[in-house]
């Protein structure tokens, strides 16, 4: 079984750093590559970025790429996001995601949404300028 929280969302500055956390309560968190996405108001639910089950690999959207940084600790059963240097465009809802496709890397498709089995409900991120 799979439930993820995510964590640590909030009001913050453009320039300012946030952390976003994601938590798996079930027991069976090394089986799953994880990623990140958001969604906007009216937009599609958008890839951030994705993490192999080992941590070995990872994967961001170029809109992101040099800013946000995935990560996970096996032994914590959480997922993280680092976030720098964030921007008014970065305000959105973040969910982080969990698959147990064991080919997405190597097929491709992490940054698809359908790729992924299990969603968190996903917590507010807001960058004002």
């Amino acid at each position: 079984q799979v439930h993820l929280e995510e964590f640590g969302g909030g009001v913050v500055q453009a320039g300012d750093s946030l952390r976003l956390s994601c938590v798996d309560s079930g027991s069976t968190f090394m089986d799953f590559a994880l990623a990140w996405f958001r969604q906007s108001p009216g937009k599609d639910r958008e890839f951030i970025a994705a993490v192999s089950w080992s941590g070995g690999r990872t994967r961001s959207a170029d809109s992101v790429k040099g800013r946000f940084t995935i990560s996970r600790d096996n032994v914590k059963n959480t997922v993280y996001l680092q976030m720098n240097n964030l921007r008014p465009e970065d305000t959105a809802v973040y969910y982080c995601a969990a698959s147990s496709a064991s080919t997405l890397f190597s097929g491709n498709y992490y940054d698809t949404v359908q790729t992924y089995d299990h969603w968190g409900k996903g917590t507010q991120v807001t960058v004002s300028s």
